[in-house]
């Protein structure tokens, strides 16, 4: 199983819209897809359509009380996409994990056991503290959605300098597969030359896709499905079919062959 975490320090910025219906295309190519919501908002447990009553287990169980991975995960009315789901509970987890000794790997280890799935996406909380550093330490790899604003360049070189330590004394396995850049305004010039400027830095860390502004994107977890589910025509669930085809080809030949 590939473990993808899904970060991104700064909130609005399009990561739980970008796991819900990154995992649902994955799911929907074949892939059997877990995806992991490790933020005490939950929203992407709602936004998948698992309401709070079926969340018996939740990530905290899975973290703080060493409750095992079968035991947490439910099952989706999507094909092929199971839920790790997150509760309230979660955001009194990073307190109580400070004194535990293996704080930063409970995560990494909870996802080692056998499990029948291809792919993890991790839903990371808007903050890089514990929860956000066990999902780094958990990862084989990062995915970064990047809203097209100025404000957000400087976020990322925070997460940038924030993987470099976690490689330094966590997990030195840790790569980034991709930016993605969301919000995209082609009618906004600052929106251009956002992007033209992380280009230029990252190159070709940049996924070619671009995630537009989308009013059914935005519409969609009120209804509790995804974009790709509730509209699978508009111009967002097209750019999100889009980057999961791309996300697939950057992920290790031995992994997509599997």
């Amino acid at each position: 199983m590939i473990r993808i975490a899904i970060a991104n320090q700064k909130g609005g910025v399009g990561k739980t819209t970008t796991a819900i219906n990154v995992a649902t295309a994955l799911a929907a190519t074949g892939w059997n897809t877990l995806l992991v919501d490790l933020d005490p908002q939950g929203n992407a447990s709602t936004g998948i359509g698992v309401s709070a009553a079926d969340r018996e287990y939740s990530t905290y169980d899975l973290l703080v009380d060493g409750a095992p991975l079968r035991q947490c995960v439910v099952g989706t009315s999507i094909p092929n996409l199971d839920l790790l789901p997150a509760t309230v509970d979660l955001s009194g987890a990073e307190v109580e994990l400070v004194s535990a000794e293996d704080r930063t790997h409970r995560l990494g280890k909870a996802l080692s056991v056998e499990n029948p799935y291809d792919v993890c996406l991790i839903d990371c909380p808007p903050s890089l503290g514990l929860l956000t550093l066990n999902a780094l330490t958990a990862a084989d790899t990062l995915l970064v959605p990047l809203q097209c604003e100025f404000f957000a360049l400087e976020g990322l070189s925070q997460l940038l300098q924030t993987v470099e330590r976690v490689q330094q004394r966590f997990n030195p396995e840790l790569g980034i597969i991709g930016i993605a850049l969301t919000m995209y305004d082609r009618r906004n010039r600052l929106t251009d030359q956002v992007s033209e400027d992380v280009r230029s830095v990252l190159g070709q860390l940049v996924f070619e896709t671009v995630i537009p502004r989308n009013v059914r994107l935005s519409e969609a977890p009120s209804h509790g499905v995804p974009a790709l589910i509730y509209d699978h025509a508009c111009a967002g669930s097209r750019a999100y079919m889009a980057l999961a085809r791309e996300l697939i080809t950057r992920l290790p030949e031995k992994r997509k062959a599997a």
